[in-house]
């Protein structure tokens, strides 16, 4: 009796000093309608939420968040949210979010650049007044975000740029030769905070809403970033972002765009990213539905397939693992797919 006593304790202390699974670095794409909200949770627990959606009096956006960040994620708190640059659709919904979940750190590019009043005014000062000083930190390009057990480079922000190519990135000239730009953007859109993530070989993009011009800059005369693995298409998939110059050099193998029913995902930006060399697959978190069905991924790819008015609100995940492969995952249908860092 005493030896099989010993041999099941032997057993229940092996077990538990077998070392714990690996966790996944997780990446949520919340459906804010066309607005920006990307959550992720690193292997060691840490969150960034990436921008907030826009500012409702039913609270909308917040509560997607929140019902993402608590109910799949298991947070209780934000230990980073960055806000890439300060127009409604990424700032407008911090006030709403803080008071359902407490942030310890707000990140962004420094003062708003537009002087115009109203609701962005409005939108601006309700965040200062949550981004005070000692939970504030400005980030400008070459800063890392501190997450642990990964890394995180700012590479644009506040209208400047890394100069130096990383990530095996190098000259350019093929497609540089010929590239058009656009006229200039003063505001704030230009000036938003761009960061490229590293979990060992996957590489992930997120420049905000930059636009079209601040992106050749990144890719000409040469490939600055090098290329990546899941790129979030820039400022929803809009033709006011997205250069092929950019996208191409990129070289994509998923992307992955935030954009609404009826904003973003415009079919000349699709015809850009499916040509991207590389590119395996495209997921939305909508139809595009002024775009037809030549400019939509397939619908088992796409997250939300109706108008604003019905929509329930499907998100989209990524799930990493610790060796680089990474789980594409429709929250809708329940569909997943893995794919291999490169």
């Amino acid at each position: 009796m005493r030896t099989r006593l010993h041999s099941w304790l032997l057993v229940l202390a092996l077990a538990g000093a077998a070392p714990a699974a690996p966790k996944n670095l997780d990446i949520y794409y919340i459906d804010v309608e066309g607005g920006a909200a990307t959550l992720i949770v690193t292997p060691r627990g840490q969150s960034l939420l990436v921008d907030a959606g826009y500012p409702r009096q039913d609270e909308r956006d917040a509560k997607r968040i929140f019902d993402v960040a608590t109910g799949q994620a298991g947070l209780k708190k934000l230990d980073f949210l960055l806000v890439t640059h300060y127009h409604a659709d990424h700032v407008g919904g911090v006030p709403a979010l803080a008071r359902r979940l407490p942030v310890d750190k707000f990140l962004d590019h420094g003062e708003r650049v537009e002087t115009r009043g109203g609701a962005d005014a409005d939108h601006w000062a309700a965040y200062q007044a949550l981004a005070t000083p000692g939970k504030r930190l400005t980030l400008k390009p070459g800063d890392r975000i501190p997450l642990r057990g990964l890394e995180a480079r700012v590479v644009a922000s506040h209208g400047e740029r890394l100069t130096r190519p990383i990530n095996g990135g190098g000259p350019n000239p093929k497609l540089c030769q010929g590239a058009q730009l656009k006229d200039p953007d003063p505001g704030e859109n230009a000036r938003s905070l761009g960061f490229l993530l590293s979990y060992g070989k996957f590489q992930f993009l997120d420049l905000g809403d930059l636009t079209w011009n601040k992106e050749h800059e990144l890719a000409c005369p040469d490939n600055i970033l090098g290329r990546i693995d899941l790129y979030q298409v820039t400022h929803h998939g809009g033709d006011s972002s997205g250069p092929p110059q950019h996208v191409w050099a990129l070289g994509p193998q998923v992307a992955i765009m935030n954009n609404g029913p009826r904003k973003g995902g415009t079919p000349g930006f699709f015809d850009v990213l499916k040509k991207a060399p590389g590119i395996e697959d495209i997921w939305q978190v909508h139809r595009a539905l002024s775009a037809g069905p030549g400019h939509n991924t397939a619908d088992d790819r796409i997250a939300n397939l109706e108008a604003e008015a019905g929509c329930r609100g499907h998100w989209l995940k990524v799930s990493v693992e610790a060796g680089g492969r990474y789980t594409v995952t429709n929250s809708r249908n329940n569909l997943s797919k893995t794919y291999g860092a490169r």
